[in-house]
């Protein structure tokens, strides 16, 4: 299932909404989704996707901002763990550095 499959599965279920509605244009805002519904969908992405966002949700305003957004989180941390484990780092080591900024000391 794609990531936007994943999502629009989310949107569904919380929101009541018609799959056909969910669009990549699609302004969530218009969806019916308020600022404290985009803070609710970020904590269930988190853990549909088992990651942790810190992001500013202003950024986010159409399905296809949080598809793109967690694409390339998603890519992010695979590249980012298979590097540091190349090295020698775990993939939690590599996760907390991807969550945190800070650099990963051996």
């Amino acid at each position: 299932m794609s990531t936007a499959e994943r999502i629009r599965a989310i949107l569904v279920k919380d929101y009541k909404l018609n799959p056909e509605q969910i669009t990549p244009d699609a302004a969530l805002s218009d969806l019916g989704v308020d600022s404290l519904g985009i803070a609710e969908l970020m904590f269930n992405i988190e853990d549909e996707f088992g990651l942790v966002l810190e992001l500013d949700s202003t950024q986010i305003t159409s399905f296809g901002d949080v598809v793109q957004l967690i694409d390339g989180l998603i890519a992010a941390k695979s590249a980012s763990s298979a590097i540091l484990e190349h090295s020698g780092f775990t993939a939690a080591q590599a996760s907390m550095s991807i969550i945190s900024g800070a650099p990963i000391a051996p």
